[in-house]
């Protein structure tokens, strides 16, 4: 997930292997994403429902930086929230981004059963508790991300009211108002979900995840995820280079416990 500038350069055409050179977490014991397996998975039943309620208001902008396309929430106080779950208190929505293939056949980062999706949505959510965003990043549960899974089906409208706005942001670096959108119109009828710990899936990489992903995937159309696939990783006065396959690759689960929300 994308959720701030790399440090270096180099990181642009170094490939998820090299990450660690760079910042040695990412081949930590709590890396995201993992391969969900269901037979070993375990049914918690103290795992709480959980509800989001968000404010379209705090919607504020639609930016291309290069790495995926990331829609910007006011996060200044408690307006958008997510709670309950496996979460001890209200989280903040920060942004929603996603992750893509070049192909309908392949594109999240989550795998189930070995199926891969054709892409995965992250809503970031921080603990206010810890003050600021930057200090929630410092801690296990400071993070709160869901993931919902995109699959192959039938167009959904709510979809395209934000692919409608990609026009504006063709090019790295590109930013454009985005308003009155609730992310919450995306989400599956649905709320069964898996979770455990686990880290950001762009460098840093840092390990304060707990990651809500959704059993239902959302259904798309094939010529909405071409749409995804239109934005450009260059910026505008360079050569196009299509933004496309900004999925990370599974990491070893590490001993990490995966538990269902549902039986």
């Amino acid at each position: 997930m994308c959720h701030q500038i790399h440090k270096s350069p180099q990181l642009d055409f170094l490939g998820p292997d090299h990450w660690h050179e760079l910042y040695p977490i990412a081949k930590g014991d709590n890396q995201s994403p993992i391969e969900l397996h269901t037979k070993d998975i375990r049914h918690d039943p103290s795992l709480l429902p959980w509800s989001a309620s968000y404010d379209p208001g705090s919607c504020k902008t639609i930016l291309n930086n290069g790495k995926t396309c990331r829609v910007v929430f006011d996060d200044t106080y408690d307006r958008s929230m997510l709670r309950g779950g496996p979460l001890t208190g209200p989280y903040r929505l920060r942004q929603f981004h996603l992750h893509w293939g070049a192909s309908d056949d392949h594109g999240s980062e989550h795998t189930v059963d070995g199926v891969k999706y054709a892409a995965e949505l992250h809503l970031v959510h921080w603990n206010p508790k810890y003050n600021t965003y930057g200090g929630a990043l410092k801690q296990p549960d400071g993070i709160a991300v869901v993931g919902i899974f995109l699959k192959i089906g039938r167009e959904k409208g709510e979809f395209q009211l934000f692919l409608d706005a990609l026009d504006k942001v063709k090019t790295k670096g590109k930013e454009a108002p985005f308003t009155n959108f609730d992310p919450s119109c995306l989400f599956p009828a649905c709320r069964d979900y898996w979770t455990y710990h686990g880290s950001f899936t762009t460098p840093p990489c840092e390990e304060c995840i707990v990651w809500l992903l959704l059993k239902e995937p959302m259904t798309v159309s094939s010529d909405q995820m071409a749409k995804l696939r239109s934005l450009f990783s260059s910026a505008e006065n360079e050569p196009p280079v299509p933004l496309v396959g900004n999925w990370r690759p599974p990491q070893p689960i590490k001993g990490r416990v995966v538990k269902a929300s549902f039986k």
